[in-house]
């Protein structure tokens, strides 16, 4: 589905240094703040540089169409500027197509998540859903490169069965699996989980997939998650 980005990694000179998870959460981002996202704070939610960050907002702008510079009540094009950058028709558009797939993109709860995540000691969660991708799972080695390629600690990948969230266990037999469980406080928390910015809860369905990623702040974790959760799209 994301055949319409490649377009944003052509260049005639020198390649892009932006990755496609560092697209996907600008526009994440861009969709948390409708009212505008300058280039310096995009630069530092993505944990690029300014070159890189300059080079992202130019292809999503110009090549891609996904944002533009609101004209608003701003008096001059410098002042609309420094108001930051909006999503287009287009890139809110789109962005509901990525969000049919990743439907949120959430900070987890380490007290609670302890238990089956690993370097506690310094992990921070970022927890993203991937709706129908259980089957592409198998011990889940792949997400959690993934999530270590962005600079995270790593990721862990729970798959809802229909009645529960288990653990992907790779060629083990199915009811093998079903006999792994999530203990019921972490059960009962990601059926509670509230999407961010709306009083919406979560909706888990067979052979969706949650994934915790991990980082050592909370900006390398979200990286983690949603490069991991790109692996099954």
């Amino acid at each position: 589905m994301f055949q319409e980005l490649n377009e944003l990694f052509e260049s005639t000179t020198i390649k892009p240094t932006f990755e496609k998870v560092h697209i996907i959460l600008a526009l994440f981002i861009f969709g948390e703040n409708l009212e505008g996202i300058g280039r310096y704070r995009l630069q530092k939610e993505l944990l690029i540089g300014s070159g890189t960050s300059r080079s992202l907002i130019k292809k999503l702008k110009q090549r891609g169409g996904f944002i533009t510079v609101p004209n608003g009540d701003a008096k001059s094009e410098s002042e609309s500027k420094r108001k930051g950058h909006i999503l287009t028709e287009k890139g809110l558009d789109y962005l509901n197509k990525i969000k049919i797939h990743i439907p949120f993109l959430i900070e987890g709860n380490l007290e609670i998540l302890k238990d089956i995540i690993i370097e506690t000691n310094k992990a921070n969660p970022y927890i993203c859903q991937v709706k129908n991708k259980g089957n592409r799972i198998t011990n889940g080695v792949t997400q959690r490169d993934a999530a270590i390629k962005v600079d995270g600690i790593g990721a862990t990948c729970l798959i809802y069965n229909g009645d529960r969230l288990v653990f992907p266990l790779g060629s083990l037999s199915d009811d093998d699996k079903n006999k792994t469980e999530i203990n019921k406080t972490i059960q009962n928390y990601f059926k509670s989980l509230q999407i961010k910015n709306t009083i919406e809860k979560i909706s888990l369905e067979k052979n969706d997939v949650i994934i915790i990623g991990l980082g050592d702040n909370t900006k390398k974790a979200r990286l983690a998650a949603l490069n991991a959760a790109l692996t099954l799209i």
